[in-house]
């Protein structure tokens, strides 16, 4: 079994910062694409960035210049650093990644609330 455990959410005022983690565990051989979405009240979920096992990253529009997506292959996790934050961020966060080139797995997210 995979399991991934997201940490990091919680309550910051608008302009802060956040830094999100999510950990993989479990019988993992390789891990491909990760990559952390996010659902507000709703919304469906949508991509907010991706990062590839070489190191490639995408990032959704409205995020470019403000949020960072890293990882640690040693350590089997993807970081996602939130710099001016806005209340239009304000959502439940996941994480998912590609394990084993086999499936994709899903963590069981964090919120992340921007309010003054």
């Amino acid at each position: 079994q995979v399991h991934l455990v997201e940490s990091g959410g919680g309550l910051v005022q608008p302009g802060g910062s956040l830094r999100l983690s999510c950990a993989a565990s479990g019988s993992i051989f390789s891990i491909n694409t990760m990559g952390w979405y996010r659902q507000a009240p709703g919304k469906k979920r949508e991509l907010v960035a991706t990062i590839t096992s070489g190191g490639t990253t995408t990032y959704a529009d409205s995020v470019k210049g403000r949020f960072t997506i890293s990882r640690d292959n040693a350590k089997n996790t993807v970081y996602l650093q939130m710099n001016s934050l806005k209340p239009d961020d304000t959502a439940v966060y996941y994480c998912k990644a590609n394990i084993n080139y086999a499936r994709d797995y899903w963590g069981q997210g964090t919120q992340v609330t921007v309010s003054s």
